[in-house]
């Protein structure tokens, strides 16, 4: 079987049409990306979704994965009842639709995901959870911000990537970053908050019993109510700072630790 052979000068006429598809194809997703380059905010949602969950049993899981994530304790929730919103804003372009979904999942574990993928792709999501009083919360996140306030029970925040605030909370702290800062302005008697890369900051308004803080890479810093502390305060490459009185004999302990940064303990003002 032969093949036809284009001629030289045919041959260059496909290879220049080709190219100037390729370059109007290039030029298309340039302008589409360009058109997105003013990133989406959640805030954008001026129609934010609700919906109330029934839960049972002492322990809410939230199991997030891309959205930022405020989580409140609500003296108004209905016991057993859960309360979401919602704000998503998003756009793909040559690729599938961004969807959002939510499902309470055991009765016990809330799990909220946001799927956004494509060539272009634009999207946010932000959610907002309110439990009633009485139960302990454990926040599960790949990526996003977390905010928390109000809670007197147990409270542990886990995130791969994204900064944690706690305020206005009086019950146990735990709060772990792989990458993101560590604040929490509380009066928790325990307090557990690590980071892999980000500064931490506790403002402590009551004596706490005790207080475990580091950071692998990032500044620490503790600031306690006027008493007396058993301290152990270390950085590998970093000053240190400790005004607060001191007494190995102590009930309130405070570690902190940093790979890589100040190191700094002292009296609130």
């Amino acid at each position: 079987m032969s093949r036809r052979i284009l001629p030289a000068r045919a041959s260059a006429h496909a290879s220049a049409r080709a190219s100037v598809r390729a370059l109007a194809a290039a030029g298309t997703v340039a302008v589409l990306v360009a058109g997105l380059s003013a990133c989406t905010s959640a805030e954008d949602d001026k129609d934010p979704d609700h919906r109330t969950f029934s839960f049972r049993g002492d322990t809410l899981t939230i199991d997030a994965d891309d959205s930022g994530l405020e989580v409140v304790a609500a003296d108004g929730n209905a016991a057993g009842k859960v309360e979401v919103t919602r704000w998503f804003q998003g756009s793909v372009v040559l690729g599938s639709d961004p969807e959002v979904t939510w499902t309470m999942e055991d009765g016990n574990r809330l799990k909220l995901r946001t799927h956004c993928s494509g060539v272009v792709a634009d999207c946010a999501g932000k959610h907002r959870v309110e439990v009633p009083r009485g139960i302990a919360v454990k926040v599960e996140t790949d990526d996003g911000s977390v905010r928390a306030q109000g809670f007197r029970d147990a409270l542990e925040i886990r995130t791969a990537d994204g900064s944690v605030r706690v305020s206005d909370t009086t019950g146990p702290l735990e709060l772990h970053s792989d990458d993101g800062s560590l604040r929490a302005d509380v009066s928790s008697r325990r307090i557990e908050a690590s980071t892999k890369d980000g500064s931490v900051r506790l403002d402590l308004r009551d004596v706490p019993d005790l207080v475990e803080t580091r950071s692998d890479d990032g500044s620490v810093s503790v600031a306690l109510p006027r008493d007396t502390y058993k301290v152990s305060a270390e950085s590998d490459d970093g000053s240190v700072d400790v005004s607060v009185p001191r007494d190995d004999t102590s009930a309130h302990v405070v570690n902190a630790r940093t790979q890589d940064g100040k190191v700094t303990v002292r009296t609130a003002n």
